[in-house]
């Protein structure tokens, strides 16, 4: 079956479900049906450890009744199955307390443009394939350097699934994604002293994830150049966030911005709207309909249209990150950001990787991040951390066991500079992130 006839046979099952609610007294309903398979491989020290095919489906329903919300599930779309889920949330409705902020959302902004954003790539991998690369990645990792002792393994996964929307206001769409991943985490020993790192990659598209051989030989880089780690003395110094590891900062931002932190007055960026947060040349926005890319969607999990739009400009806060209900609640209208952020970007103003350890110069590269240290209230931030001493602009020495702590409000506004060594492997999509100071707790 092709995939927009599978979408049209969803879509009837979800209008049969929203007209069930209907017909059971709900004044408002929306329902949401995926489906999803893939196939998951994982080798280790050249042998096969695990082969999964998966195969998943749910179906969910929110029914209204007046301002009383239910909601139910349930994996089984038979007939009978529907029509219990819907009077399961039904009764539940019944039985809730009115909240004058729960509905749909406004029909005006629901989405009515449907542009093909090219999500959907399915790869035809057997398990054979499969295994043959992960073992490919796995032994070039093992392979890289003598000092490479063991193998946490390598992996591949594909994944495709079909998910449809739809409510009782007239919306009601779907579409077919594509997932690929190729990962591998290796071990190496110097002495007493034993390090591991990992590499992957990941695409809409498989033809555009690194090949094996690459993801395989930067695990073993990246593994052997952390042994010999040693710890820091106490200081504060210049801080780089590596790419992948800068991503984490602004995840803390969206945190803050989010309506339902910002609702319940437990953001540290409350009432920070129009103001400055950030340096003047810091412009962070989403791009929701990006071709192929990872975060990429016409409407959010409510179907509300997504927005191409300025989080801050100029390094201000120019909007939050809305639900309709969270939007409710503050007075303002949805973002469409039902589920989240779409393909969150942030300017560069600096050069490649090299350039900013040349603006580091003497100070901690950060590579890895550990701990949860991060209070949204307060802005108050300590992770456990680890990375590379630089001095001169030239990396000296592996860094582990210290501790990096600051206040979010003053780290943002310390960001010094932005690398164009753009980490494209998720939903937020950043280089290199140089802080002024922060306080390192070592020795």
């Amino acid at each position: 079956m092709q995939p927009q006839e599978h979408i049209n046979e969803l879509k009837n099952l979800v209008q049969n479900l929203l007209d069930e609610a209907t017909q059971q007294g709900a004044s408002a309903a929306e329902a949401g049906l995926s489906q999803e398979n893939g196939l998951s491989v994982s080798v280790r020290l050249g042998d096969v450890e695990t082969i999964e095919h998966h195969c998943d489906q749910g179906l969910g329903i929110t029914v209204y009744f007046g301002q009383r919300k239910g909601s139910a599930s349930t994996t089984d779309l038979s007939p009978a199955s529907i029509k219990e889920t819907v009077s399961a949330a039904c009764s539940i409705a019944r039985y809730t307390s009115a909240d004058d902020y729960a509905g749909l959302p406004d029909p005006a902004l629901q989405q009515t443009q449907f542009p093909d954003l090219d999500v959907y790539h399915p790869w035809q991998l057997g398990a054979d394939q499969a295994i043959a690369l992960a073992i490919e990645c796995e032994t070039a990792a093992r392979g890289f350097h003598p000092e490479i002792s063991n193998s946490e393994g390598a992996s591949v996964n594909s994944h495709q699934g079909v998910r449809v929307l739809g409510n009782t206001q007239g919306f009601l769409q779907g579409y077919a994604s594509t997932r690929h991943s190729l990962s591998c985490s290796v071990l190496a020993q110097r002495g007493d002293s034993m390090q591991r790192d990992y590499w992957y990659t990941v695409a809409r598209n498989a033809a555009l994830l690194e090949s094996a051989l690459s993801v395989g030989q930067k695990a073993g880089e990246r593994t052997v150049r952390r042994l010999g780690a040693r710890s820091l003395s106490t200081r504060q110094c210049p801080v780089l966030y590596s790419a992948e590891i800068a991503s984490g900062l602004l995840g803390s931002f969206i945190g803050a911005i989010s309506g339902g932190n910002l609702y319940r007055k437990s953001s540290f960026l409350l009432d920070a709207l129009d103001t400055q947060i950030f340096p003047d040349f810091v412009h962070i926005y989403e791009q929701p309909y990006l071709i192929g890319a990872l975060g990429s969607a016409a409407y959010d999990g409510e179907g509300v249209a997504t927005q191409t739009r300025d989080l801050v400009s100029d390094g201000i806060l120019r909007g939050y990150v809305l639900s309709t209900y969270s939007a409710r609640k503050l007075g303002l209208q949805s973002t469409g950001n039902a589920g989240g952020v779409h393909n969150l970007s942030i300017t560069p103003n600096s050069g490649d990787f090299t350039a900013m350890l040349k603006l580091l110069d003497t100070g901690l590269l950060v590579t890895e991040l550990m701990g949860q240290g991060v209070n949204m209230v307060t802005g108050d931030y300590s992770r456990g951390a680890a990375g590379f001493w630089v001095e001169n602009g030239v990396i000296q020495y592996p860094v582990e066991e210290i501790t990096i702590a600051g206040n979010l409000k003053d780290m943002f506004k310390q960001i010094v500079a932005i690398g164009n060594d753009i980490d494209y492997r998720g939903n937020v999509r950043t280089g290199s992130i140089l802080l002024e100071k922060m306080a390192i707790a070592g020795e």
